[in-house]
């Protein structure tokens, strides 16, 4: 099992839409993954519970995941929370 605290970089957190890229991102990988906030933990791969961590930019967070390949799903999601250029693409019509 991995497991490592981080600080949110990503422009305005974990809102809805980096929310379900997280969660898109976690489901493609075969290891149960983690994420915890202020001790309340979520199913990285549930979009609800992650968006009831309510998590900001600037935020600490604890990323665990374990399984057959953790260290990749580790360093996707890892680099994915420590982006500071991750922009919220706009919907366009």
């Amino acid at each position: 099992m991995l497991m490592k605290k981080l600080t949110v970089q990503l422009p305005r957190g974990l809102q809805a839409r980096h929310t379900a890229i997280f969660v898109r991102k976690a489901s493609s990988f075969k290891s149960e993954i983690m994420l915890s906030k202020n001790g309340k933990t979520a199913n990285g791969k549930d979009l609800m519970e992650i968006m009831d961590l309510v998590i900001k930019e600037g935020d600490e967070v604890t990323l665990m995941v374990n399984g057959g390949d953790e260290w990749e799903a580790n360093r996707i999601l890892e680099e994915f929370l420590l982006n500071s250029n991750s922009q919220t693409p706009m919907h366009r019509s």
